[in-house]
Parts: C-alpha cells; structure tokens; sequence
C-alpha cells in the first residue's frame, strides 16, 4: 500500500528544485546579500532535507525587508562643524543615518544604581511624552520600578509608548503587560512570531534600547531591563554594563527611530528610515550622532562603520563585546590592523550566558592573537558594547560583535566625537582590561575545531 504523501524521486527532485529557486529569487531578486558560509548552510539545508529547510527560509530566511531602499544620499554637509574624523563623517553621511549634532549634557553611567536612578527619573520628570524600547522587560525590582514609574506618568496625562520585542518580550509576563496597558501605557510588541512566518520577518529582532523624554533627553546603551543588568543579588553580582543620558537634539532623533519602529510593530513598512534635517541645536557643547543599522537600512551600517575603522585607525582600537562572532571582512580588516601597527584588544567574558557564543568565538580569537592584538577575558560577565577608535571617536549602544547585531537585528549605537566622552570610554574600558586575564590561544583538536566550525556556521549566520 502507497503512503499517500510519499514522492517519487522526480517529484522529490522538483520539490528541491523549487526550493532552491525560492532562495535565489529571495537572495538575488531581493538584494538578500549573505556571508558565504551562510549562503552555503542555506543551500545545503534546503538540498538535503528540504521539507524542513524551505519552512525554516521562509520563516527565518529574510535579513533586509523589501520596502528598504537607498534614498538620495544627504550628502557630506551633515559633516560641517564637528570635530569627528572625516572619514567616518562622510561615510555615515552616504549611508543616510541621522546628522551629527552637538548637545549641552552628556553622562554616563557605569553602576547600574547610577543608571536605574537616571532613567526613573527621565521617566519621572517627563511632562508630555515618554518612548521607551526594551528587548527584555522582566517583572522584578527593576523591570516593576520602571513599569510603575511610565503608569505614574500616565496617570499625570503623558503619552507613554513601550515597544517590547516579541522574542525578548517571552519575559515580560501578561500580568504586567496588562498593568501597563490598565495604566494607560500603549504597548506593542515588535513582529510577533506567529503573527509573521509568512512574510519572513520572524528573525529579525529589535535589539534597540532607548528611552526618549519629550523629545529632549535620551537614555540609552548596553542594557536591558532586568534586575541582572543593574543590581546584585543574592550571592549573583549585577552584569558589567554601560549606558548613558543625553540631553539635547539627539533625543528628537531618536524620537524619530522609535516612531519608526512603533510603526513597524504595527505593520506599517515606510521606504526606509527617514532622514530629516539636524533639529536646531547650541552652538556648542558634546558632539555625537546615531548610528542605527539593521534590515530597515539599505546598507550594513554598522558593519560598513567598523570595517572602514579597522583600515583607517592609526594608533588603536578597544573592543568589549559580550559575543564576539565577526565575519571574515571584519575579522581580516581587524588582522591587517595589527599587522600594520594598530594597536588592537579586545575584551569578552570569560564565560557569556550564551555558552554556544563561546565556542563560536574561539576561531576569531586565535586568529587575532596569531595577528598580534591583545585579548583579555574579563572574569565575570560583561554585557557593555564599546568601540574606541584612536582619540577621535567612540561608540556604545546595543550591538554586539556578532553576525545577528551586524547583519540581522535592529540596532542602534551612538557614536560620540568629544574628546571628554571618548576619554572616559576609553579609561572605562582601560579598568576592564586591567581586571582581566589575557586570552590563552590553544591549538584545538580535531573534534573540538569541526564543533566550533558547525556553531559559527549555523548558529551565527540565520
């Protein structure tokens, strides 16, 4: 008796056929650019097993989304009148990401006390609007601190939004999404996964995480909102993290980005991010600009951003990253680096929450201690993302230095062109490497490399 689903070996072969024509109308027609391994992982998973590789494409499959398009470029003017390098100007300026602006008040917060206490009370001074996006929002001290302070806000009359991630979100219990929403918080959730296999948006993730007041301050960086990225407990000290606060022009564009993403967890898919004018501003004071990337940009920003560092740096780069996964551009310009007299370390956790990120990383590592950098394992875990660049620039915010922050999720950093702001991350990052202990680069075995190349390959590259 004949199954009645089984398939010839003709109909198996049409059926592979057809998924493979997906890819490339998905890839090519859709400008999907890919890193080869990932492209490689992809065919082959579709070849071999295809009744589980086409589902999975369809549903994981898309990095850029269709509508995103490069518009007229804004040209080199939004380089006037800072004091950032050339180089990384223009750069940013052809890749359509908001002006440079110059803002009265910069700070940042390197205890998670110092930084809870800033964003409450950005929240709690707000008098017309609050945008707050959050990867993670968990119900615990500080998860509830700051879900008690937007209701208390809402009740004053602010217009309070929160945009959660819908994966991120899986730790935001009901009870107080409903409290929020009881309060008068508007909240959505960025794609949700079943509302989106379809259209194949389900992996991409918004990993920005701002809070922006009336337009004029923003509170920003590396963390999320739970009680691990702030404060210890019990016998589990609180992560290393950064973020900080910025009173000034840069908060309305950042507004901008959030209005974005709220319309995107809606549904509502504009061109691409818009690029609108610098807003007025003083004539003086801490010189930084947004730097955001992901599938509603044209371009890798970010990725483009760091590669262009790597071959115009001249003295030094400082790296922290909790996952340092970087594709071979990366990795090889870093390598050159070193190789032409840059002075390169990079610092990560000794052991990540990701164990699988760990064994990624391993290849990378060797690679750049054999090409002369610096690498340091912090002994605990260290969530901050900071890039220093000689003495003229700085970044920090919520990429990571792997392929999903640089090639898939929303993200969102800021790059900072004061000498006071680059100094202080600089120094902030001098204390983490004087922690550390440096990295030992062992030859793996067999087994051991053939695993870690499985993990970068499949694991990373989705």
């Amino acid at each position: 008796m004949r199954w009645p689903f089984s398939l010839s070996p003709l109909e198996h072969g049409a059926f592979v056929f057809v998924g493979l024509l997906i890819y490339v109308m998905v890839t090519r027609i859709g400008q999907q650019h890919r890193h080869p391994s990932a492209a490689i992982a992809w065919v082959m998973a579709i070849a071999v097993v295809p009744y589980l590789g086409i589902p999975l494409f369809l549903m994981f499959g898309t990095r850029k989304l269709a509508k995103a398009r490069r518009p007229a470029s804004a040209g080199p003017s939004q380089a006037v009148g800072t004091e950032g390098p050339e180089w990384a100007l223009e750069l940013l300026a052809a890749l359509n990401v908001p002006a440079p602006v110059r803002n009265p008040a910069i700070g940042f917060h390197a205890e998670g006390d110092a930084a809870l206490r800033a964003l409450l009370a950005l929240i709690d001074g707000a008098r017309r609007r609050i945008d707050l996006s959050a990867f993670v929002l968990t119900e615990d001290e500080v998860g509830g601190a700051v879900a008690a302070a937007l209701v208390r806000s809402a009740g004053r009359g602010v217009q309070v939004r929160l945009l959660l991630d819908a994966i991120g979100g899986l730790r935001t219990s009901r009870r107080l999404v409903r409290a929020l929403r009881d309060g008068g918080v508007a909240v959505r959730r960025f794609m949700p996964v079943l509302r989106n296999p379809v259209r194949g948006r389900t992996n991409l993730r918004n990993h920005r995480k701002l809070a922006v007041v009336d337009g004029q301050a923003l509170w920003s960086g590396g963390r999320n909102l739970a009680v691990e990225y702030f404060v210890d407990v019990a016998d589990r000290p609180a992560w290393v993290d950064l973020s900080f606060v910025v009173h000034g022009p840069l908060a309305a564009q950042a507004h901008e980005i959030f209005d974005h993403d709220w319309h995107a967890a809606a549904g509502e898919l504009p061109q691409a991010v818009p690029v609108l004018p610098p807003p007025p501003g003083p004539a003086e004071g801490a010189c930084a600009q947004l730097v955001p990337s992901g599938p509603d940009h044209a371009d890798d920003t970010l990725h483009a951003l760091l590669v262009a560092a790597a071959y115009r740096a001249r003295s030094r780069i400082l790296a922290v990253s909790p996952y340092f996964i970087p594709d071979d551009a990366l990795l090889t310009a870093w390598c050159i680096a070193c190789r032409r007299g840059v002075q390169l370390t990079v610092v990560v956790p000794r052991c990540s929450n990701h164990w699988m990120a760990d064994w990624a990383r391993e290849r990378a590592l060797r690679a750049l201690v054999a090409a002369g950098a610096r690498v340091v394992q912090y002994p605990a875990m260290i969530h901050a993302k900071v890039i220093v660049v000689d003495e003229r620039l700085a970044l920090c915010g919520s990429a990571n230095l792997d392929g999903r922050s640089l090639f898939v999720n929303f993200e969102l950093m800021t790059a900072f062109y004061g000498a006071a702001e680059i100094a202080w991350l600089a120094a902030w990052t001098e204390r983490q490497i004087g922690r550390s202990t440096p990295y030992e680069a062992r030859p793996p075995s067999w087994g051991r490399d053939l695993l870690e190349g499985i993990v970068r390959a499949v694991a990373f590259q989705l």
